[in-house]
């Protein structure tokens, strides 16, 4: 009651902000008259003007008036739009590093250019990050007319791109790009072998379109780049074949507010008897246990046009929270081949992470971040917790005028969905265009078919449909169309109303179930009512809908049965909608529990990935590999005398068996040490030995190969063996992942354990590239180009005799005591390393041809 009060004498904090902001939108507003006197060429050459005063050391806030009263001109004579005030403020919200929540129709696109330009002029970039190729296109090219005509460059990053046309885009003073593409490119980029080929260049200033969709709701699965692993697909097919027989609580147990499905000891007897398995939880057998628990989910957790979509033989993830399809992106950890396997189409083999991170991470390394959406405020703490981002609301430049009716409840689908056909056609009949809102595709073709009986032409939009979408959604506006779409999030087209719309009501909203997120139900309401139109908007539920059946209709369903409703009746009360939305409070608190567990894990990961990633880029940029190699030779031979200089222990008695062979494995040399020699040596006399042999085995290396050639090959190997050992290593952190939760049971904090591990596994990898390093770097020998010359002879004369051999098997003439080739030279060991110095051992480089 107090912080009411004092609110109502103070003000909110956010109508305190937006107050302390006003002074800077009177300043903008006063250089308007001085702006417009300037020839275009003069307003132009604005950019290089301000560019010079940064460069001098002028801050951007001294700036921000005259900049944002550049480009607000220069938007007025290019696009004919001139900012509004509320759109200034909004500019200055993005400017310092906030979120911008702008009620849908309000210009957020236009918004956006006042922050990015005064950014751009830095010269370091600025990234504008928008949820699918589309609006990064049409972004581009839209509000890239402002930016061209004030001398700036744009680019843009969409899919189907080269490296070349990356690397010019990210080159532009503004960059527009998608989520996915701007997280893709940073791990392809740390994955590569020339800092030249790289395409982002720093991570200055980005703004995020739809803040929401993709920091909150793409933020709980992480970016991963994967490849195949060797494991075969037919297993996959052989579990798909038994879940018939699998029965729900006979023999598997289903969670549904939390997605998961377990066998019980029945399920784990029947999949024992029908797999020929005397044991399932034998750790021979584990394979077989993930593979019947991914087929079991596959099955029973995961719906056909609801989850995912077959398209040209493929399985096609669907959005939730869009109703888009994730072209390219899969399932991980089986479960898409489990999809392939039930629905009878091509499995593509399992992959194996490469590399990976959370958008949470990828977006934490910008200096400023900002954002903007219509729908932002109920998920501020997470945004604070999770980004350090605050949110300001933003007045709409019109009074808002739209009429959100109470929920109406329905006993069940039936009777929702009679009723929803009803006012469609009501709505219809009187001229209202109507845009109905569906959580899934099936919902979506279920009305469309109810619709074509009654014959109301309508538009279907959904994952199916998507290539028309801009075309549908402006359309949606027009007299008596009726349009159902999937959720509505980031659409990015608005929806104006046609002639004569606005006297019989504007645009009805008519969402068929309300979402697990609340921001998902605002942003279907908030496509009508924008700048101020009329317009309506009312949600039809049923007790059988997932949100209240999951989340505890049983006390309205109660009150329905004590009141004798019959089927089509339904309950309308504001107490309804009330309990409603603390179900969705419910959901979205255990939404973000799952995001925060996914981060905190995670951040254990970045941690190590940022080491890793550092010492690559410290590597290709070359300044000090010799003293990163230095480093490692010295660590090594510090291992050794561990080991090998026990305290209080004569030096006579030391292992100098194991001392000698281990000088020899790592660096090639055996040292030549007299008795004598051995017995006056202490730990430090025997480090400086060894270190001499060291660098012995290094000037030897040098000599054969050559300075030039050699630091080349060093480079190549130590990024070889780093790359080879992290994909390794993200493997068993995979695997650790998995299991840890199980340490609970022990009373044990499993992210503790989980941390401690994975630290223990980070430093032993961090060894384990070591040793390699050194071990590859002190045995590999470039090949001369008379070796090249006899080994490709040798692969000519093994290849005709096998032609010949294989022709005797067919009935040919098989020649009689063919020369076997002779070698020049030692045989080369299967296990030894190639001698074409690629790090590798022979059986598995040029081995592999013999």
């Amino acid at each position: 009651m107090i912080g009411t009060i004092l609110t109502k004498v103070f003000g909110s904090k956010n109508e305190r902000v937006l107050k302390q902001m006003q002074p800077l939108v009177n300043r903008i507003n006063e250089l308007e008259p001085s702006v417009q006197a300037l020839a275009d060429a003069e307003l132009a050459a604005k950019t290089f003007e301000f560019k010079e005063r940064v460069a001098k050391g002028e801050p951007l806030d001294d700036l921000l008036p005259e900049a944002f009263a550049a480009i607000r001109e220069a938007s007025r004579r290019v696009l004919g739009e001139r900012h509004f005030d509320v759109q200034l403020l909004g500019g200055i919200v993005l400017h310092r590093g906030c979120i911008a929540e702008m009620k849908t129709g309000e210009g957020k696109t236009l918004t956006s250019t006042l922050a990015v330009y005064l950014n751009s002029l830095t010269g370091k970039g600025v990234h504008v990050v928008t949820v699918n190729d589309y609006l990064a296109t049409r972004d581009a090219e839209w509000m890239g007319q402002v930016y061209r005509f004030l001398n700036l460059s744009v680019g843009r990053i969409v899919h189907a791109m080269n490296d070349a046309q990356r690397q010019e885009a990210y080159r532009a003073d503004v960059t527009y790009g998608t989520n996915n593409e701007f997280g893709f490119d940073y791990l392809r980029d740390n994955m590569k072998f020339d800092l030249a080929s790289f395409c982002q260049r720093g991570f200055h200033y980005a703004i995020v379109d739809e803040v929401d969709s993709i920091l909150i709701d793409e933020a709980r699965t992480p970016l991963i780049i994967s490849g195949p692993a060797d494991i075969s697909t037919e297993l996959y097919e052989n579990v798909d074949r038994i879940m018939k027989h699998f029965q729900r609580d006979e023999h598997y147990l289903v969670d549904e507010k939390g997605r998961q499905v377990s066998l019980n000891e029945e399920g784990i007897a029947l999949g024992e008897k029908l797999l020929n398995l005397e044991n399932l939880y034998d750790p021979r057998n584990i394979e077989y246990l993930h593979h019947l628990n991914q087929s079991l989910k596959a099955h029973v957790l995961f719906k056909k046009d609801v989850d995912y979509i077959v398209k040209d033989g493929q399985v096609v993830i669907v959005d939730e929270f869009t109703g888009r399809t994730m072209e390219g992106r899969r399932y991980s950890d089986g479960l898409h081949q489990a999809l392939e396997a039930k629905e009878r189409v091509k499995i593509e083999r399992e992959n194996q992470t490469l590399a990976s991170i959370t958008f949470q991470n990828y977006f934490r390394m910008y200096e400023k971040l900002a954002g903007m959406t219509g729908t932002a405020d109920t998920e501020a703490p997470e945004f604070k917790k999770i980004y350090n981002l605050d949110v300001v609301v933003l007045p709409t430049h019109m009074q808002m005028i739209r009429q959100d009716y109470a929920d109406v409840i329905y006993k069940n689908e039936a009777a929702k969905y009679r009723a929803v056909v009803n006012e469609i056609k009501e709505k219809h009949e009187s001229g209202q265009p109507v845009l109905v809102g569906t959580i899934s595709i099936d919902v979506s073709e279920k009305i469309s078919r109810m619709l074509a009986k009654q014959k109301i032409p309508h538009e279907v939009l959904n994952a199916k449909h998507h290539e028309r979408e801009a075309e549908i959604i402006a359309q949606a506006g027009q007299l008596g169309r009726v349009t159902i779409a999937t959720n509505m999030a980031g659409r990015g087209t608005d929806i104006k109303l046609g002639e004569g719309v606005r006297e019989v009501g504007g645009l009805h909203i008519l969402g068929t179930s309300r979402h697990e997120s609340r921001r998902i139900d605002n942003q279907l309401r908030g496509r009508s009512g924008r700048q101020g139109d009329p317009g309506s908007s009312r949600f039809y539920l049923s007790l059988e809908d997932d949100l209240l059946r999951i989340f505890g209709s049983g006390r309205i369903s109660g009150i329905m049965d004590k009141l004798g409703m019959e089927e089509d009746e339904p309950i309308e009360h504001t107490m309804i909608t009330r309990a409603i939305e603390n179900a969705q409070r419910k959901v979205e608190g255990h939404h973000f529990d799952i995001r925060k567990h996914l981060l905190e894990y995670d951040d254990v990961m970045n941690k190590q990935r940022e080491v890793v990633y550092r010492q690559r880029r410290e590597v290709l940029e070359g300044e000090n590999l010799q003293q990163v190699l230095q480093d490692m030779i010295d660590e090594v031979i510090d291992s050794i005398v561990d080991q090998v200089a026990q305290d209080r222990v004569a030096a006579e008695d030391w292992d100098w068996e194991f001392c000698q062979q281990q000088v020899f494995e790592i660096f090639g040399r055996r040292p030549a040490w007299s008795d004598e020699e051995r017995g006056a040596f202490k730990a430090e006399t025997l480090r400086d030995a060894i270190a001499a042999e060291a660098a012995a085995a290094r000037q030897a290396q040098e000599e054969i190969n050559g300075a030039e050639n050699q630091r080349q090959v060093e480079r190549l190997i130590l990024l070889q063996v780093v790359d080879s050992h992290w994909k390794e290593h993200l493997l068993s952190m995979d695997h650790l992942k998995e299991g840890i939760g199980l340490r609970g049971y022990g009373q044990k904090n499993p992210l503790n354990e989980y941390k401690k591990e994975a630290f223990n596994l980070f430093a032993a990898m961090i060894e384990r590239v070591k040793l390699q390093t050194v071990k590859t770097i002190m045995h590999v020998r470039l090949m001369r180009p008379e070796e090249v010359e006899r080994l490709e002879e040798e692969r000519r004369q093994r290849q005709e005799r096998e032609m010949r051999l294989n022709k005797g098997a067919a009935g040919g003439d098989e020649p009689k005591g063919a020369e076997p080739v002779k070698r020049d030279g030692d045989k080369i060991g299967r296990n030894a390393l190639c001698p074409c110095g690629s790090g590798k051992k022979y059986k598995k480089c040029c081995g592999r041809m013999a």
